[in-house]
């Protein structure tokens, strides 16, 4: 994935994600934590946890997927203005690989940021003894969500 470097809208962009973060009770259900927060990149945290795990023992699809979900959004809001939330418009997932690891990492980065949608991408990595392996990527549209208090109650 490419690395573009970009200016966010909103100087407090760091403490505004994380804050945001913090009020996700699903990332705090699943143990996910959030590594680190750069302008239009955002990278999260998950140790393996069976209470996560499909049939066959790998973390399940869907946990990655909630995963890379969350990091793109928060790499999207990352470059939004102080008033602004963020909103998923559509993705898809490409599974690459059996998520079979000790953790797992997500980074979400924007590839072209826009005043209404954003649109970014996202790579899960498992890491083990071996080193790290992509288990799956994500495209991601993201929608900035203005003049709408409260959206989320």
């Amino acid at each position: 994935m490419s690395q573009t470097v970009f200016q966010p809208a909103d100087p407090n962009y760091d403490s505004r994600v994380r804050n945001s973060f913090h009020d996700q009770v699903i990332m705090q259900s699943m143990g996910i934590t959030l590594e680190a927060v750069d302008p239009g990149q955002v990278t999260l945290g998950m140790l393996f946890n069976p209470s996560f795990v499909q049939q066959h023992g790998f973390h399940h699809a869907g946990a990655t997927t909630t995963a890379l979900d969350s990091a793109c959004g928060y790499a999207a809001m990352s470059l939004m203005p102080a008033d602004a939330e963020v909103l998923t418009v559509e993705f898809k997932v490409s599974l690459m690989a059996p998520a079979a690891g000790e953790r797992f990492s997500f980074v979400g980065r924007v590839i072209k940021p826009g005043r209404t949608l954003i649109f970014t991408e996202g790579e899960a990595v498992a890491h083990g003894p071996n080193g790290g392996k992509v288990i799956a990527t994500m495209t991601a549209t993201m929608m900035v969500v203005q003049g709408r208090a409260g959206i989320n109650r």
